[in-house]
């Protein structure tokens, strides 16, 4: 049976991982690719650290030219994240002759054009499952299993750090700095979790998402987002009295005034799928023109879950089906036209708002004058009486429901309403998605 040699570019939690699986399912792999692997390098920045996985010490490396430039290797797998020295890397394996598997959505968000390029001018492919959602098998998804439809909706959950931390503070009612704690305790959340929480993550994720099903090319600063750290615990119950969870969604849809995306907690209505996704797991919801409403579950992030898609990557490459689909589908074309991006004039939605109101006669009747000089329908209403340990005088919560609004005009009327006197700004806005 052929081996064919592969070098690792990293031996973190997902390097690790993927060293692993290729050891454990060895015979599996060859089985099903007629081809059995040969892991010979794996470069590392400290060879010394300890890392979870069998790999003998002499195949540790820190010296990448000898993943890049050995020709025996075929395939590199690139696991070490960011963006440099990660797209080096990735294009000298590729003007090597080296077919690519990447888990890096940061690379692939804002340098896809780049790469994908490359890959085309030496004959090679990319593949790139691991990049959204660990271990869910998206990207197959919508470059061939849904490849008949086009798109018409993309609803996403892709931060499972995000989704913990929601999801803590929806069941036991803790604070958003309470939850984010519990989730570094447990592993869910970096040191670090800027990335994470202040919606860069899934802003990556999405464009990746944008690209494969809406061709696409979109870089990060492109999307509008918000992310979860600013979020409130009040906002979180106040939407659960109204029968809805808070999610940080990735939404991607087509509409007349061409493609909307942005990546904002957003409100869900109970019992519908998305927000019975728990805990760290992800879910991508997908609604195409001939298939309708479909939806993708499982583990978003992880060491085994990521690694599962990247060793399935390999597996394609090996067998050649990697380069097939790679050339077919056409990822970031050389040359397109950037897409109509629908502006804020142009996107509809239901609102969630939050006023802090002084509690005194007329404040109500002046917000919602001011929401219907706006051209904004209230749905419902929520004002609660003041707290006892409130003291006389102090602000109170008014939350309201809209009607479907022109999120320019949402704006609009909320900058009014925060310049009233009676009205403590700033105020809180988020979409729904029923």
């Amino acid at each position: 049976m052929e081996r064919v040699a592969i070098g690792l570019l990293g031996l973190g939690t997902v390097g690790a991982g993927v060293a692993r699986l290729l050891e454990s399912g060895s015979e599996r792999i060859a089985r099903r690719t007629g081809r059995r692997v040969d892991l010979k390098w794996a470069v590392v920045r400290n060879p010394d650290r300890p890392r979870d996985c069998a790999l003998s010490s002499d195949r540790i490396v820190t010296d990448p030219r000898l993943v890049l430039d050995d020709p025996e290797i075929r395939v590199v797998v690139e696991a070490i994240g960011g963006t440099e020295p990660a797209l080096a890397w990735i294009l000298a394996a590729l003007a090597a002759g080296k077919d690519v598997v990447t888990a890096n959505k940061a690379l692939l968000a804002e340098h896809g054009a780049e790469v994908c390029a490359q890959a085309r001018k030496f004959g090679r492919a990319v593949a790139f499952e691991a990049s959204v959602a660990g271990g869910i098998p998206i990207v197959q998804a919508l470059s061939v299993g849904l490849a008949s439809n086009q798109v018409q909706n993309l609803s996403a959950i892709v931060n499972g750090t995000c989704n913990f931390i929601l999801s803590s503070m929806g069941v036991s009612g803790v604070t958003y700095e309470a939850a984010l704690a519990e989730a570094q305790f447990l592993g869910y959340a970096e040191a670090d979790p800027t990335l994470d929480v202040d919606g860069t993550d899934t802003a990556h994720k999405l464009a990746i998402l944008a690209q494969i099903a809406f061709g696409a090319s979109v870089t990060t600063n492109e999307i509008p987002r918000r992310g979860i750290d600013q979020l409130q615990a009040a906002d979180i119950r106040y939407a659960g009295e109204l029968g809805y969870t808070v999610k940080l969604l990735a939404l991607a849809k087509l509409s007349e005034g061409g493609l909307e995306l942005r990546v904002a907690p957003t409100l869900v209505r109970r019992s519908t799928p998305l927000a019975e996704v728990k805990g760290p797991y992800n879910a991508i919801r997908i609604v195409g023109d001939a298939v309708g409403d479909t939806l993708f579950y499982g583990r978003g992030a992880g060491g085994m879950p990521t690694a599962s898609s990247v060793v399935a990557d390999l597996m394609d490459v090996l067998i050649g089906r990697a380069a097939l689909t790679f050339r077919s589908s056409n990822f970031w074309p050389e040359g397109a036209l950037s897409p109509t991006l629908a502006s804020s004039t142009q996107i509809r939605s239901r609102y969630y708002l939050r006023f802090s109101i002084a509690d005194r006669p007329g404040v109500i009747g002046a917000v919602a004058q001011s929401l219907g000089r706006h051209g904004i329908s209230i749905a419902s209403v929520i004002q609660h009486d003041p707290g006892d340990d409130d003291h006389p005088g102090a602000p109170v919560p008014l939350v309201i429901m809209t009607h479907s609004a022109v999120e320019a005009d949402v704006v609009a009327a909320i900058a009014e309403i925060d310049g009233l006197d009676a009205v403590r700004a700033p105020s809180v806005c988020l979409g729904v998605e029923e």
